[in-house]
């Protein structure tokens, strides 16, 4: 009859989210309760010659290192299995399973590895233990290449081999077809696994149709406490024994499992959250690695839909290995959508001839010092920009956007019903049904300045530069606190992004300033960090 079998797998994918410092007294409790559950098999954690014996984690330099995790503890109900990062630990790190207190080791791998990892796997077997063959990122391997490491995997007779969704991008279809391969062309003896991750929310589901799957192959899904692991997280221990108790008579003590979250897991989950989110969605979405959406969300320059086009063009062959230096080039090559800007210039340098310029932006001096702004407007009656943003408390003859996330949170007031003001964007903005007046090209503006490269204010500026104005008078422009919610007035915080180098920058902004006052006057009614004299 078919086995179906759940390994849970906290204290090592969990670690990913606390760096496997779960506290000796944690990690013990944790096995103890997963044990005393029924759970079949437990993961303690990464064998990992680089990192140094820690007692309060679970990622350990040698396999002897895992003894004294399990002092004291009764899990003979258990299998007790660890983990190997393929070219992260030697073999001489393992000794032989006689001598040892776990019963197997899984071993994950790159694609470009299998043939060594294979050939690790052996040596491993060699010493005894069931080996676990754990082939990352299944969804990089076509049906030949499938095929071709199953005839490889039949050779050396694993304990088990695993479907491992490392990016959580498989639907049910998908992972059906997978599964059907493994299960037609493995040797009878092998077991199947199936390691998922939660990006599209469908750890749990896809889990539950391998297990309603007509097969007599033996099935083990992993599983994590709370769903705690990499990235979006796994499908849920707790999930899984509730659904094997209900539908396959399993006896899994459920209260073991809900006190373990509630004592040990609950409070790694209030210190660093886990589980579904945007980012890891539109990774999945555009089955790629993670780290591309992470970069180019923290950019804060792009809209969802702006990083969706930039992760469309990178390669097919390069989406499931992070490279920073392609990623780079494609933004750039992005931002710098080319426009012909020329005549851009010619009518915004006429319509500014002869006036005075003032530029608004939103610092909170903009609204305690609104009298002084307010008495220089009707003394000057200056052309007055805003930029990256709009105040309903002045009156605007221009906004000027130079960021895409910017230009959609503010959309509703630059195109509202009583906002006359004309609109002058940057190229990397794209036009939507409203017009945008002025357009210039992003890359001219961008700066090789570090932290400030695609500031608003200094890109503007060199627009005016260009227009041949040679006097700007400064409001709003208050500069960076260490506390970034200071740093603006109370309407503009809840659109608050950059909190990284914010110091940095007033240093940065103040001698670009300077640099470019030896042709431009440029003064500020309101106090600010960016003038030195």
């Amino acid at each position: 009859m078919r086995s179906i079998r759940i390994l849970d797998c906290t204290l090592r994918d969990g670690g990913f989210i606390n760096d496997w410092k779960f506290g000796i007294g944690s990690i013990k409790s944790i096995i103890s309760r997963l044990s005393k559950s029924g759970i079949d098999i437990i993961e303690i954690g990464f064998i990992d010659q680089r990192r140094n014996y820690d007692a309060d984690r679970t990622i350990v330099p040698n396999s002897g290192s895992i003894d004294p995790i399990l002092k004291n503890i009764d899990t003979r109900k258990s299998m007790i299995v660890g983990m190997i990062d393929y070219g992260t630990c030697d073999i001489d790190k393992i000794k032989d399973q006689k001598n040892s207190c776990i019963d197997g080791i899984r071993v994950i791998f790159k694609k470009k590895d299998q043939d060594n990892a294979l050939a690790f796997l052996s040596q491993l077997k060699e010493k005894g233990y069931k080996i676990f063959v754990q082939p990352v990122s299944i969804t990089s391997y076509s049906k030949d290449d499938v095929l071709s490491i199953i005839e490889k995997i039949n050779k050396i007779k694993p304990y088990a081999v695993s479907v491992v969704d490392t990016y959580g991008l498989m639907h049910k279809t998908e992972l059906l077809v997978y599964f059907s391969l493994f299960d037609e062309h493995l040797d009878d003896s092998i077991v199947i696994g199936y390691h998922s991750h939660n990006n599209f929310q469908l750890a749990y589901s896809n889990s539950i149709e391998l297990i309603k799957t007509h097969s007599n192959r033996d099935l083990v899904i992993d599983s994590s406490l709370y769903g705690m692991g990499k990235g979006a997280g796994n499908a849920n221990t707790e999930l899984i024994a509730m659904y094997l108790n209900e539908n396959f008579s399993m006896k899994y003590d459920i209260d073991q499992l809900l006190e373990a979250i509630d004592v040990d897991i609950m409070k790694e989950f209030e210190k660093h959250s886990w589980g579904y989110s945007l980012l890891y969605y539109i990774s999945a979405l555009n089955d790629c690695h993670p780290d591309y959406v992470n970069v180019l969300l923290s950019k804060k320059t792009l809209a969802v839909r702006s990083v969706n086009e930039i992760l469309g063009k990178i390669p097919a062959e390069k989406k499931l290995s992070f490279s920073k230096d392609l990623l780079e080039s494609l933004y750039s090559d992005y931002q710098n959508k080319e426009c012909g800007d020329v005549e851009s210039y010619a009518r915004l340098k006429a319509e500014l001839f002869g006036r005075p310029i003032l530029l608004l932006g939103p610092g909170t001096s903009i609204i305690k010092e609104s009298d002084k702004i307010r008495d220089y407007i009707r003394d000057n009656d200056p052309v007055t920009f805003s930029i990256n943003f709009i105040n309903d408390q002045y009156d605007i003859d221009y906004v000027f956007m130079g960021n895409a996330k910017r230009y959609s949170q503010f959309f509703h007031k630059i195109y509202g019903d009583d906002q006359k003001c004309k609109v002058i964007c940057t190229s990397n903005i794209s036009q939507s049904t409203k017009k945008i007046d002025f357009v210039f090209n992003y890359l001219d503006l961008s700066l090789d300045i570090e932290s400030v490269s695609d500031n608003p204010l200094l890109m503007l500026l060199q627009i005016l530069k260009k227009c041949g104005i040679e006097k700007v008078v400064l409001a709003g422009f208050d500069g960076y606190k260490s506390d970034n919610a200071d740093n603006y007035y109370n309407e503009y915080i809840p659109f608050l992004y950059c909190d990284k180098d914010v110091m940095k920058r007033n240093e940065n902004i103040a001698s670009y300033l300077e640099k470019i006052n030896q042709n431009m006057e440029i003064t500020s009614l309101t106090k600010t960090m960016y003038l030195r004299n």
